[in-house]
């Protein structure tokens, strides 16, 4: 906090009128300017000492609304200070400190006290809007109030409170339905399949799908259709979906490792996945979010539970790049079963990728890839492996690139 001289620019005039008063009474010989001088200066020392006696902090507490921020979006910051003074006070101002991650006008008048002898609550109440602009933790406070004396003379600056974490979650950007009902991409209207031994009762075969295990070859059917059929078992189950967020900082800018908000291009992948949940959950499936060597970043969430994705993008906050490699574990995650729509998100895609990637497809109802700054041959390749892919160019053509992936779908090869 910058120090301030303790003086308006009333008092400062009052001050240099003391003075002159001083010259003029020593070289006139007019005493009364020497008493009118001593009390100019009284009076200015009286006002300074009422600013660090006067006034007592009892507490200073915080809330948002909604109690957490997203990036993009506008929160509500409500204040409560709990003061006391002695004698009354004059308005003064306030400012509470915003870091970097938030921006706003946190600013305004702070009002006039009464005196705390005559007892009352003593709270002031202020509030301002912020808008989240990184993802991420972000500290709000002190609060700086700066206040003058009754007369105007003096004013002191001094701190209230301390800080307050304030949670700042990626955006949530609304995207479009899926072409194709639950029932079509492993939804609600049909029968979700499932590895063997999961409890479920009728055995059905399918066509073989690379990395199928060769002990589920369906020998009678194979005979029957001439082609290699493998079992799996069928059950009926809520409408399941995965998204995907690949972590791996080898796709991401350097500094995505480090803490978020940093990395441009990740904040968009996160930004990205997160949406990609909301639209899937308001949709009536099931959704896993996990990263790209397989591990839950939360909990399963339920079709038709928004408030739960809000829940996750707030558990996502603090979310950063790692060090590995794991893009190419993705298709072994889904090997040996046909599941509804699977959503990855990536960044850069070298050639090796789109290979590892490419059996995948067939193992999803509906497999999308977004690809943050993705080269265009690389989604082409997807998509002629079958994938609904797309390129995001940055964090506003989300939106766009999820339309483009869902409604031109995977390449025809005619």
């Amino acid at each position: 906090m910058r120090r301030l001289w303790p003086l308006t620019a009333r008092g400062t005039g009052a001050v240099a009128l003391a003075v002159l008063a001083f010259l003029i009474a020593h070289e006139a010989g007019v005493g009364e300017l020497l008493y009118f001088g001593v009390l100019l200066l009284v009076v200015v020392a009286g006002s300074i000492v009422s600013l660090f006696t006067a006034r007592r902090t009892e507490a200073v507490s915080r809330s948002l609304v909604p109690d957490v921020a997203a990036v993009g979006r506008e929160s509500t910051v409500r204040v409560r200070a709990g003061m006391r003074s002695a004698l009354p006070t004059a308005p003064g101002t306030w400012e509470d400190t915003l870091s970097p991650g938030l921006t706003g006008r946190a600013r305004g008048i702070f009002p006039a006290l009464g005196s705390g002898l005559r007892g009352g609550d003593g709270s002031v109440e202020l509030s301002y809007t912020v808008h989240g602009r990184a993802r991420g933790i972000h500290p709000l406070g002190p609060l700086v109030v700066t206040a003058t004396d009754p007369f105007g003379l003096a004013r002191r600056r001094f701190s209230l409170g301390g800080r307050t974490r304030v949670t700042v979650a990626p955006a949530i950007v609304e995207l479009s339905t899926l072409p194709t009902a639950p029932g079509e991409a492993g939804g609600m209207l049909q029968a979700t399949t499932a590895q063997l031994g999961q409890g479920a009762d009728n055995l059905v075969a399918r066509p073989y799908a690379p990395g199928d295990s060769m002990r589920r070859i369906h020998w009678r059917a194979t005979a029957h259709r001439d082609t290699l059929m493998v079992r799996q078992e069928e059950q009926e189950a809520t409408p399941e979906a995965s998204v995907v967020l690949d972590r791996g900082v080898l796709r991401w800018g350097s500094d995505a490792i480090l803490a978020p908000g940093l990395d441009p291009a990740f904040e968009t992948g996160v930004s990205a996945a997160v949406s990609a949940v909301m639209q899937l959950v308001r949709e009536g499936y099931s959704v896993e979010l996990m990263d790209s060597n397989g591990v839950p970043l939360s909990d399963p969430l339920a079709g038709g539970e928004v408030f739960d994705v809000e829940a996750l993008a707030a558990q996502l906050a603090t979310l950063t790049t790692r060090k590995g490699d794991d893009l190419a574990r993705v298709a072994a995650l889904f090997a040996g079963v046909v599941t509804g729509p699977v959503v990855v998100v990536t960044g850069r895609l070298s050639a090796s990728d789109t290979e590892a990637l490419a059996p995948l497809a067939h193992h999803s109802a509906l497999p999308v890839l977004l690809g943050v700054g993705a080269a265009s041959d690389a989604v082409d390749r997807l998509r002629m492996a079958g994938w609904c892919a797309a390129a995001i160019a940055d964090d506003e053509g989300i939106a766009a690139a999820w339309d483009q992936a869902v409604d031109r779908g995977p390449a025809r090869v005619h």
